[in-house]
């Protein structure tokens, strides 16, 4: 998919749907940094999988709330692979109450990450994207910043938060060449899902029209589609890998 020798930082990418992207794009030979926070085994282990596989990656630490880790992992990153072409914002987490319960700590710290996060993100390898000849941003978003969903309105909130903001960018990024598209995944086999108690996700299932949850290769393979070269006139959208449950 004309992705050989491209440079991608993913952002949370030490488990689920971002170690699935690290994976996937690393397969069609892109040099993938792989971010964590905290999960340095997780995140040595997926380098190792990749590097076995004839892959090139690095890990790369830093709390995508810090603007400051941020820079020093992007002056990491550039010391390893110089200037990259492809950005994941992936990194997210969940504090799930209700809103009258929701503590203000509960609040921002969601939206720190989840939304402040991709800010910090894209505005240290923003010129970057800006300057690559095929420059990507991609921020994975989710069916909950669409539809809302009970007891999580502060990740609704981040998440509906980046619908705006990528679309922003797409305008920005426009005369430059380079794109910014999100992700808006539905409810998907990651560690997330399987804190949820089973009996609500029976109830999930049902709603889902195709009668499943999602694989993370249904999320990678949309991200590698919109990376590639074949994507490059598809800026500003939102593309949703759901199963059709917000139809």
């Amino acid at each position: 998919m004309n992705l050989e020798n491209r440079t991608c930082v993913i952002t949370g990418a030490s488990r689920g749907i971002g170690r699935g992207i690290a994976e996937e794009l690393a397969g069609e030979e892109v040099n993938v940094a792989v971010n964590y926070r905290s999960s340095q085994a997780e995140a040595n282990d997926v380098v190792e999988t990749i590097r076995d596989a004839g892959g090139t990656a690095i890990t790369a630490q830093a709390d995508v709330t810090d603007f400051s880790a941020i820079k020093s992992m992007r002056d990491h990153v550039h010391d390893e692979f110089g200037s990259i072409d492809i950005l994941i914002n992936n990194a997210g987490i969940t504090k799930d109450t209700t809103f009258e319960k929701m503590t203000p700590d509960q609040w921002k710290s969601v939206i720190d990450v989840n939304l402040n996060g991709t800010f910090n993100a894209t505005k240290a390898f923003f010129s970057d994207i800006k300057s690559s000849d095929q420059g990507r941003l991609i921020n994975i978003s989710s069916i909950v910043g669409k539809q809302g969903n009970f007891g999580q309105a502060n990740y609704a909130t981040s998440k509906s938060g980046i619908f705006g903001f990528t679309r922003t960018l797409a305008l920005e990024l426009a005369p430059s060449g380079s794109t910014a598209n999100s992700v808006a995944p539905g409810f998907t086999k990651t560690d997330m899902l399987a804190d949820v108690p089973d009996t609500v996700k029976d109830s999930i299932r049902d709603d889902i029209p195709m009668s499943r949850f999602g694989d993370v290769q249904d999320i990678s393979h949309v991200v590698k589609f919109l990376a590639s070269g074949e994507a490059s006139y598809i800026s500003g959208e939102v593309i949703d890998v759901n199963g059709a449950m917000d139809l």
